[in-house]
């Protein structure tokens, strides 16, 4: 299968079979982000709002795009996307699952609602510093920090947005909502009148397929550098594209290229200019070759990816930099054709998605109670109103969904835990919080990133020599 020996067969199922283990732990670590609320208040029984929530989350991961999984495979430095060793891919996959999966675990264990995101970037980020010390590592790029910089400001921004917003949500329902049972403790036995239920039903239903839509693209990410990494002959491009496709964006950035007086330009940009011909050439060469092909052959789609990616990062980093004399015309269709090479080399296929879906759905209708008893009982100290737990959901949904189609990945976690937090505070004030749960929360929070940096760092160099 896939031209490959029986170790390296092996070691790939192992990988995929690790990533559909990462997403089955992300779904019944993160599933009471979504059911929490209907089950506190009694909306609906706590295995309907399981399953229910596991279907939501299904159809999520294949409504989301892949935005966000490519976001994540794009924090790695191209240099590190590119290595053609593949038992060097291998230590990368497994450094990234294993240490993703045991903080889960431990988080999920004590019934800390920790973030997958973060524990994932984390994982990313040491895989990538730890790349940066390998002698194959000429460039010096550990990370690609501008976009390390954009997700984790999502991720900073996302929970003081969720906290903020749901006080402001409570305060106009308070203001002109003049319904005193929602903002009551819900009966124990009784669901809640048809018109809350309702409501509340849909919030768990928009936060479960966000939640879908957001967090299952981070397995689909993963699954896709252990494809690329160990089968590029098979999955470096997609194949359902045009390779003429290639050569007319080409074309059109050559000419654009043409305009430019390369006189203006600073030395180290024009070393850049010169790389980018470089690579575009090698494409046209490869392009020319197979005139007339349908697809681009087996052993030349790792060379032509690697040519697509080192060219979309220098003509990015070129027309922004401020010495290229550049019209914003030109700078536009540079742009718009480096996006529509890219297309060759950002995409996941159906099964892939399918696995992820099924393990994201299945693993939210598993070991769903401790993280639910946290976020209904203890971040506040009074029991969950019907109120508290809409507002919650509805900011949630809305945060999650936003970024998802920004393609930037938030936590789940940490937006409806934050926005649980603030419907306390409107209510009672900043006295309504538990202070215990909430210092562990925030704990959690603030080791995730340095325990999943250090964790994949140190697996991946313990793969590399055990490889």
């Amino acid at each position: 299968m896939f031209g490959l020996e029986l170790e390296l067969l092996i070691l790939l199922f192992f990988c995929l079979l690790a990533a559909c283990a990462f997403e089955f732990v992300n779904g019944f670590h993160d599933t009471a982000n979504a059911v929490a609320t209907v089950i506190y208040t009694n909306s609906l029984k706590p295995w309907t709002a399981v399953i229910w929530s596991g279907i939501c989350n299904f159809i999520g991961v294949f409504a989301g795009g892949i935005g966000v999984a490519m976001g994540i495979v794009n924090l790695l430095p191209v240099e590190l996307l590119i290595d053609q060793d593949v038992y060097h891919n291998i230590a990368m996959a497994l450094a990234l699952l294993f240490s993703a999966i045991i903080w889960n675990l431990g988080t999920w264990y004590y019934g800390l609602p920790s973030s997958s995101s973060h524990t994932l970037i984390g994982s990313i980020l040491g895989v990538g510093l730890a790349f940066s010390f390998m002698p194959e590592n000429t460039s010096g790029t550990a990370v690609n920090w501008s976009k390390a910089t954009e997700i984790g400001l999502s991720l900073l921004v996302s929970p003081l947005f969720g906290f903020s917003l749901t006080i402001f949500l409570m305060f106009l329902l308070r203001r002109f909502l003049k319904k005193d049972e929602i903002f009551k403790e819900p009966h124990k036995q009784k669901p809640p009148p048809t018109w809350i239920r309702s409501i509340l039903i849909a919030t768990c239903t928009l936060v479960s397929f966000f939640h879908g839509s957001n967090d299952g693209q981070k397995g689909v990410g993963l699954v896709m550098l252990i494809l690329i990494g160990i089968v590029p002959a098979y999955f470096a491009l997609d194949q359902r594209k045009n390779p003429e496709t290639i050569k007319n964006n080409l074309s059109q950035i050559e000419q654009t290229l043409s305009r430019i007086d390369t006189t203006a330009l600073t030395a180290e940009d024009q070393k850049q200019f010169g790389r980018i011909n470089l690579r575009i050439d090698s494409l046209n060469t490869i392009i020319n070759e197979n005139a007339g092909a349908t697809v681009i052959p087996a052993e030349k789609r790792l060379e032509v990816r690697r040519d697509i990616l080192l060219i979309n990062k220098d003509l990015t980093k070129l027309v922004t930099s401020s010495s290229l004399p550049i019209s914003r015309e030109d700078s536009q269709i540079i742009l718009s054709n480096t996006g529509q090479l890219r297309t060759l080399t950002d995409y996941a296929p159906t099964w892939v998605i399918f696995i992820i879906s099924l393990s994201l759905g299945l693993g939210t209708m598993v070991g769903w109670k401790r993280i639910v008893r946290t976020i209904g009982e203890k971040i506040g100290k009074q029991h969950l109103t019907y109120a508290q737990g809409a507002s919650a959901e509805l900011v949630a949904a809305s945060t999650i969904g936003i970024s998802t189609g920004l393609g930037l990945p938030v936590s789940t976690t940490h937006v409806l835990s934050s926005g649980i937090a603030g419907s306390m505070v409107a209510s009672k004030g900043i006295k309504n919080l538990q202070p215990k749960t909430v210092k562990n929360i925030a704990l959690a929070w603030v080791l995730t990133l340095p325990v999943s940096i250090s964790l994949s760092g140190l697996l991946y160099v313990l793969f590399r020599w055990l490889f």
